[in-house]
């Protein structure tokens, strides 16, 4: 083979390998990766209201973009190794829970990524400003109004002396929402009490010892705490003290529940990431949201069994 056509070989190859690099899917689909946290409701309902959002506005998987979905089961060597092998590989990435938000944005400097279930995005470091992120990653905050919940608990029942919240205080969110949680509480003269895990193993034992020390509980938007909520509720009916969660599903182990709907929350940011993949939105120039609505939701049969009426509750709304 004489050099010249070696040569236009060479560049051919060159020329094919360089278009299998290239961002998009098969047909020139967008390549969104998502990466959960873990697996619990709260974390699967922002993805499902994420792809639906997506797909309302036109982007439907398997026709105009390819969803690359990981779930790390809660474990930070598989985040960082998910957060790796999706650097450069996509042109949105989706992450949902703090933790994964932080492992996305160190290993890739580049690829917009929008994230969800995050309390305080400067705080981890995700972000220089809610109003103005300057670096590649924006999104939505689950941040719940403890404020609210703590008036529901003494609308419930004025009597409430001391009030608690167990935590990962390997969590910042979480540490945020208990420095929020007391400051607030100890402002209406309660008694605060704080009852810290560090893995979903210590949480019974935790939450028993925290309902023989209270009178009310309330609960953070905290993923250690939502993967135990059947064990909560199990303990704070027993000992009959009334718990108020922070988001639709903590409520199969709570009195009540004032906070986020993360399927909403999740459609939410679809509308940021429609900005990015339809309009070319800069994400570094696109502010943090909050959640635009919260709600109240009452376990009527945790309250039937507390003896406490649930139209008591929904004074509190």
């Amino acid at each position: 083979m004489n050099k010249k056509i070696r040569a236009i070989l060479g560049l051919g190859l060159v020329g094919l390998s360089l278009a299998g690099c290239s961002q998009g899917g098969q047909d020139g689909q967008k390549e969104i990766g998502i990466i959960q946290y873990g697996e619990h409701q709260a974390l699967n309902d922002a993805r499902e209201g994420f792809v639906e959002g997506l797909e309302e506005a036109g982007f439907k998987d398997g026709e105009t973009i390819h969803i690359d979905y990981q779930n790390a089961q809660a474990d930070q060597s598989n985040l960082n190794s998910i957060a790796q092998n999706m650097k450069g590989r996509k042109d949105l990435t989706f992450a949902i829970a703090t933790p994964a938000a932080q492992a996305a944005l160190n290993a890739d400097k580049q690829t917009p990524i929008l994230f969800t279930a995050v309390t305080d995005a400067v705080s981890a470091n995700l972000v220089k400003s809610l109003d103005q992120p300057g670096t590649n990653a924006s999104g939505t905050s689950d941040i719940a109004p403890v404020e609210k919940a703590v008036d529901l608990l003494l609308t419930i029942d004025p009597s409430i002396k001391t009030v608690g919240m167990p935590y990962n205080s390997s969590e910042v969110n979480s540490e945020i929402q208990f420095k929020a949680f007391k400051d607030y509480a100890e402002s209406k003269g309660l008694k605060v009490e704080a009852q810290t895990v560090t893995t979903t193993n210590e949480v019974q034992s935790a939450i028993t010892a925290l309902a023989k020390r209270v009178d009310g509980i309330c609960l953070p938007t905290d993923n250690t705490i939502a993967q135990t909520i059947p064990t909560i509720g199990s303990v704070v009916r027993e000992a009959k003290v009334p718990t108020i969660g922070a988001e639709s599903a903590h409520l199969e182990g709570c009195l009540a529940t004032y906070g986020v709907n993360y399927k909403d929350l999740g459609r939410q940011t679809a509308e940021m990431a429609v900005k990015i993949l339809k309009d070319g939105a800069d994400v570094s120039q696109i502010p943090v949201e909050k959640a635009k609505d919260y709600e109240l939701v009452v376990n009527e049969a945790m309250a039937k069994e507390l003896g406490i009426d649930p139209a008591q509750i929904k004074k509190g709304e």
